[in-house]
């Protein structure tokens, strides 16, 4: 079974750079990651200073939890990207970056991009919020008891 996701852009807004400003999960269920950090599988934090190695990372750790519970970066119905700093053409570069990523598809969804003070790791420069519409429940899903 799979859930129907339609991606709208209504006339009367703004175009968008790749989102679509209303997502519509029809049914299923949702998964709510946690925001994804630029951590190795140990816990450490890489390339400190480092947005686009930082970036790369939390692509690989979005694909990883995704896939933890049966889903494709198609699937995500919402993502909210946090970049540490205020400049709008670093804001744009992470942008780009994670939309021609491997996770690339989430970005087309609605979708939120902020810049911030500062993230909970030394040197982290960016995490990533995604939540994802799931088709029915399968069984034995990876990483579940």
């Amino acid at each position: 079974m799979t859930t129907e996701i339609s991606r709208i852009n209504p006339n009367g807004l703004h175009p968008t750079p790749g989102y679509h400003h209303i997502t519509v999960v029809e049914s299923g269920r949702t998964a709510f990651l946690a925001g994804q950090c630029p951590l190795d599988r140990s816990g450490v934090p890489v390339g400190p200073g480092d947005l686009e190695a930082q970036i790369d990372q939390v692509a690989a750790n979005a694909l990883v939890a995704l896939a933890a519970v049966g889903a494709e970066p198609s699937q995500v119905v919402r993502s909210v990207v946090h970049v540490v700093g205020d400049d709008g053409a670093v804001l744009r570069d992470a942008w780009r970056r994670l939309t021609a990523s491997a996770i690339g598809a989430a970005f087309t969804t609605a979708s939120t991009l902020l810049g911030v003070a500062c993230l909970g790791f030394p040197g982290q420069l960016v995490e990533v919020d995604l939540t994802a519409a799931l088709a029915a429940r399968a069984e034995g899903i990876a990483g579940t008891p």
